[in-house]
């Protein structure tokens, strides 16, 4: 930057200090309908808040046609939970932006491996197992299991699931897998985005019995035979083998994508260029302005 070129200010998201609004004063963008009150998720907020008050404050931006009020932006099952245990005003945040989309955009949700360690920290700092699950909605079997989510989990594997939406199901899955197979197993799963059980199912079906941390217990799938399962495990390796090719080639390759269609756009932007290429090469014409039009190789 030249000096004396002034950067341009960095807008905050969020103003810096929480504040306490009325919840008469806050508008949400949709009602809590009486079926969502009856979900496992309504109800483990609902104990969360019982047990120990609202922890992730209401997300609120001001409602441009009315000043004195807002629009709720996120926390609308904490509004309504709050409204139905008869409170008055809540802790909120207010973003300088009012559009849920992008307010959205701005947040993490906690990881399954993110809340274990939560869990964690809560029991080392003496919280009761009781209370710790009252407030979660689970009972204490499911918060001993999430308490020990990570062991026989070798620390890379859990490193790459560090921020995804991972079952304890599919960690149990895991466990049969030895180290090695873990770690292939999560890179697989987060290049293709699937976290759900049935995927570690079918990783786990793929695994040879050499890479098992028990070969001598079979694999659970039902109907499929031994036959399919071996196939099943080739096709694994060479899928494997095939996602780790592109990996290697796929950021030069958007590099040179890009490239090519910038200097394409440069090339049909220049009137006597485009001129030459329709009266000599008219078939090229559509398939160059389609390329200029292609967004998603920038995005």
């Amino acid at each position: 930057m030249t000096r004396g070129k002034l950067e341009k200010p960095i807008e905050l998201a969020f103003e810096k200090e929480l504040v306490r609004i009325a919840l008469d004063r806050i508008c949400p963008l949709y009602a809590v309908q009486k079926g969502t009150k009856e979900t496992v998720k309504y109800a483990q907020v609902a104990a969360s808040i019982r047990e120990i008050g609202l922890v992730e404050p209401l997300v609120i931006a001001p409602d441009k046609s009315d000043p004195e009020n807002y629009i709720l932006l996120d926390g609308h099952l904490r509004h309504a939970i709050l409204l139905d245990r008869g409170a008055k005003d809540a802790l909120c945040q207010i973003s300088t932006d009012d559009e849920a989309f992008t307010y959205n955009k701005r947040i993490s949700r906690l990881a399954t491996i993110q809340e274990h360690k939560m869990i964690l920290m809560a029991l080392k700092r003496g919280v009761p197992e009781g209370r710790l699950a009252r407030a979660l909605n689970i009972n204490i079997k499911t918060l001993q299991e999430k308490k020990r989510l990570l062991d026989g989990i070798c620390p890379e594997a859990a490193d790459l699931l560090k921020d995804k939406q991972v079952t304890l199901t599919s960690f149990r899955i895991l466990r049969k897998m030895k180290p090695l197979r873990q770690i292939e197993a999560a890179e697989l799963m987060v290049t293709m985005n699937k976290y759900t059980v049935n995927y570690a199912r079918s990783l786990l079906a793929a695994t040879s019995e050499n890479q098992l941390v028990n070969p001598d217990k079979p694999k659970a799938a039902k109907g499929v035979s031994r036959q399919q399962l071996e196939l099943m495990e080739r096709e694994s390796a060479n899928l494997e083998r095939e996602l780790r090719l592109v990996e290697d080639t796929y950021g030069a390759d958007h590099l040179d994508l890009v490239l090519a269609r910038g200097y394409v756009s440069k090339l049909i932007s220049n009137a006597l260029i485009t001129r030459y290429i329709e009266m000599h090469h008219a078939e090229f014409l559509p398939e160059f302005e389609k390329i200029t039009e292609t967004e998603a190789l920038t995005s």
